[in-house]
């Protein structure tokens, strides 16, 4: 989908709209309800987790809550979808995998920098935020780690900040797929409250909307291919 940014804003609204030609008008209105909620103000970053089914319900819980971007540092582990858990959500997510190497980490960290993220690692530091209380006024990405160990010491010390979920058992920590969905249902019900510009561009509407279409063509390359040649 990188040839859409070669698209100006006229030509992927002709796009689009050709492409609901071969979609239902059922299918069109679950677009169109469901872009009113997708954000890029929260991204979610998934450092080394292991066990594909974890990253599957974290998938599942982005597409749930309508967070658009996941960024998979991959270079201990490589990744993998259990179909079963992720239900289809990854289609329909904008997922970046990083495997550059020892600096992967570093390099993610900058590039999420550039884009005005400030990095939240969920772990339970003791100057860490509760989730209540973490302010997202801006852009925020939620740093998740390892099943077993967490993030990693970098990870920790690199992160502009930490959040906690208040836990009031006996068992010190929280699955990274549950801590991921209590915190997005958290933070995308605060957001949604919040009179901050959270939701995606218009620009951005309509590349997600494609590529959404094109998810749910038979052969939707070709037919992308074939409209651009004729008529852009």
């Amino acid at each position: 989908m990188e040839w859409i940014k070669d698209l100006n804003f006229e030509q992927k609204k002709k796009l689009y709209t050709y492409l609901c030609e071969f979609l239902t008008n059922h299918r069109i209105e679950i677009f169109e309800q469901n872009i009113k909620y997708r954000t890029r103000h929260l991204t979610v970053v998934l450092e080394n987790v292991f066990q594909s089914h974890n990253i599957s319900a974290v998938l599942r819980s982005c597409d749930c809550f309508g967070v658009q971007d996941i960024h998979i540092i991959e270079n201990l582990h490589p990744y993998h979808i259990n179909p079963e858990i992720a239900m289809g959500s990854s289609k329909w997510l904008s997922i970046y995998h990083h495997n550059q190497g020892m600096d992967t980490l570093v390099k993610v960290f900058d590039a999420i920098h550039q884009q005005g993220y400030q990095i939240i690692a969920t772990t339970p530091h003791p100057h860490g935020y509760n989730i209540e209380s973490l302010n997202i006024e801006n852009k925020t990405a939620l740093l998740f780690g390892t099943e077993k160990d967490g993030l990693s010491e970098e990870a920790v010390r690199r992160a502009d900040g930490y959040m906690k979920i208040p836990m009031h058992g006996f068992t010190e920590s929280l699955n990274i797929s549950v801590s991921a969905g209590i915190s997005l249902y958290a933070l995308t019900t605060r957001l949604h409250k919040m009179k901050i510009p959270w939701q995606v561009s218009e620009q951005e509407t309509i590349e997600i909307k494609i590529g959404w279409a094109a998810q749910s063509i038979k052969h939707a390359e070709y037919i992308i291919q074939e409209f651009i040649s004729e008529h852009l």
